[in-house]
């Protein structure tokens, strides 16, 4: 059994790679800002900052995992972004988030990419 840090890096992984596959430039992974403000991805494309969360799923035990972006998830997705922007001293760069959703189906990965998802 892969424990759930694995499974995570694994997934971010393959999100990261199907990003760069569709031109995207990979600026960041597992950006922290604050006790529990994170994001999974952070990208460019077209002058647009992207912030990307990825789920990653072997079953549905715990239902559809876009089910599980809340909107308390949103505002701390949305802290984060914040955050990075504020650290990096970005301004007036267009942004938005996107939502991966990796399905391990008869080994293999079904990926599903939600743009400006929220």
């Amino acid at each position: 059994m892969i424990d759930t840090k694995s499974k995570g890096r694994e997934g971010e992984e393959i999100a990261s790679n199907f990003l760069e596959a569709k031109g995207y430039a990979i600026r960041k992974r597992n950006f922290h800002f604050g006790r529990q403000a994170e994001i999974d991805i952070i990208a460019m494309k077209n002058d647009l900052f992207i912030f990307v969360e990825v789920k990653m799923r072997t079953n549905e035990k715990y239902g559809n995992p876009l089910e599980s972006i809340t909107p308390a998830k949103q505002k701390k997705l949305k802290r984060a972004a914040e955050g990075f922007l504020y650290v990096n001293k970005i301004k007036d760069i267009p942004c938005r988030f996107d939502v991966i959703i990796i399905n391990l189906i008869e080994g293999q990965h079904e990926i599903t990419h939600y743009e400006n998802a929220f």
